[in-house]
């Protein structure tokens, strides 16, 4: 091997032009195709045999890995941004997001420390600052861009932890309050930590509320380091009473956590801005720009009222990062479970900077306009019962006599005919259908064209299920 082997793959040359070329073009034509298919998976053993074996020591060239990716492995990828993607919580990033996405990997750009990544920490900051002001958090309000929901209420509840304990607290175990509907990333962190979870059950509506929380307070005492209060549960959408949770921190001594990792960025509609009452007191929240805020995936703003208590309990300390931890610059690594990161924030900063906030205020009052109408339409028809009103942009509705069976059968055909996709979900024992409304091209005649497929008893009913 030569050193002009060994450096091939680094060089600027006619092949890696070519390769650039490829790579360009198809992302370009991505970006601007108005016709994307929905697409859907396929079975690992066709997969096998469509794509052939594609490592190998010798490689199969550029042209031919892009069109085995291009023809047989993106079309068993469900297309996340389509307006008929209905389910868990899409992801519909706006064009100028997903284009500078691909400027920002060309970049290799560095976000974790701010003296590798200067301007990139700036933008995101920038983005971050305008989201706490939003939120009505104090000035001083800071955070980080991390990879999901998950890493940011990790991250958020080490730091509340670290913070009961250098206040002088050492019950014999911490525990974190939560609603019995709180995102499952919560219960998730609480087994990571090695704290208890007292659930707390929320009201017929699936609101917690202060009351509830109070009593967990009183009976668990100083052990409560933590409440979590849900911005918009994925099921539902559901709000809690943020307002009254917060008003108990003049009583008791807890941090206060908003997970809105769904839900929160629906403060930027008027429709819907005083539900979240309340989150001006939180001590720290997330919100998923990947979700809600029209950003690709993957990007969750992780933002502290006071940044120095999360600076304290996770900045790592090695030899070779006392040059990063000495300065006091703001380095994003200092601030979650993570050191290595890219600039995830740039593509919804870039998005921001082009289009302006209020075109984001009018997307996200669109999906709520939206949630409502189609709740109106599931109303009048009588095969039809919506289980909980939407207060935001998630819609959950039952079709009277059928089973999961049922349900299962009319998913998958719609999957397969490509109107849409719409898992199945539950709630209380009983399976229901679910809208989760985000995307700006989803319109209502769209989804009055999926409740068609329902009364159409393409899927039929076989038994009632027991109420």
């Amino acid at each position: 091997m030569t050193a002009a082997d060994s450096a091939r793959m680094h060089e600027v040359s006619d092949e890696t032009a070519a390769i650039v070329d490829l790579v360009l073009e198809y992302s370009r034509n991505r970006l601007l195709a108005q016709d994307t298919p929905l697409d859907k998976p396929l079975p690992q053993a066709e997969l096998v045999r469509l794509a052939g074996r594609t490592i190998s020591e010798q490689g199969i060239g550029a042209r031919k890995a892009l069109g085995i990716f291009e023809h047989v492995l993106a079309p068993a990828c469900i297309s996340i941004d389509d307006p008929a993607y209905l389910s868990f919580i899409p992801a519909a990033p706006t064009k100028a997001a997903a284009a500078f996405d691909v400027v920002v990997s060309a970049s290799v750009l560095y976000g974790g420390s701010w003296l590798e990544g200067a301007g990139a920490v700036h933008a995101e900051n920038e983005v971050l600052r305008w989201l706490a002001a939003e939120f009505g958090l104090p000035e001083g309000a800071g955070g980080v861009f991390v990879q999901g929901g998950t890493l940011g209420n990790l991250s958020a509840l080490v730091a509340a932890r670290d913070a009961a304990r250098r206040r002088g607290r050492s019950p014999e175990r911490f525990a974190m309050v939560c609603s019995v509907e709180a995102h499952s990333s919560n219960i998730s962190a609480a087994k990571v930590m090695d704290v208890d979870v007292i659930a707390v059950p929320a009201g017929e509506d699936g609101i917690l509320r202060a009351d509830a929380v109070r009593a967990a307070l009183e009976e668990h005492g100083d052990r409560v380091f933590a409440v979590v209060a849900t911005a918009g549960s994925t099921n539902f959408g559901i709000v809690d009473d943020i307002a009254g949770i917060a008003a108990l921190k003049d009583e008791f001594e807890f941090w206060l956590h908003v997970d809105g990792a769904y839900g929160l960025a629906g403060m930027l509609s008027p429709l819907t801005r005083s539900l979240f009452a309340g989150v001006e007191r939180a001590d720290s929240l997330v919100v998923d720009p990947h979700k809600w805020l029209f950003a690709p995936f993957d990007a969750c703003a992780l933002i502290y009222r006071d940044p120095q208590l999360g600076r304290i309990a996770h900045t790592q300390h090695a030899e070779y990062l006392d040059t990063l931890t000495e300065t006091g610059d703001w380095s994003p690594s200092d601030f979650a479970i993570h050191l290595t990161r890219r600039p995830r924030g740039l593509p919804l900063w870039f998005s921001l900077a082009t289009y302006g906030a209020g075109v984001y205020r009018d997307a996200v009052s669109h999906s709520i306009e939206l949630a409502r109408r189609i709740a109106d339409e599931i109303e009048s028809r009588p095969e039809l019962s919506l289980v909980r009103q939407p207060m935001l942009s998630v819609v959950v509705f039952e079709r009277e006599g059928w089973t999961k069976e049922d349900y299962n059968r009319w998913s998958a055909q719609l999957l397969d005919e490509q109107i849409a996709f719409v898992t199945p979900s539950s709630h209380a024992g009983r399976t229901n259908a679910r809208f989760a409304i985000l995307n700006p091209r989803t319109t209502f005649e769209r989804l009055v064209e999926i409740l068609d497929t329902m009364t159409e008893r393409r899927a039929g009913p076989s038994r009632t299920e027991g109420r």
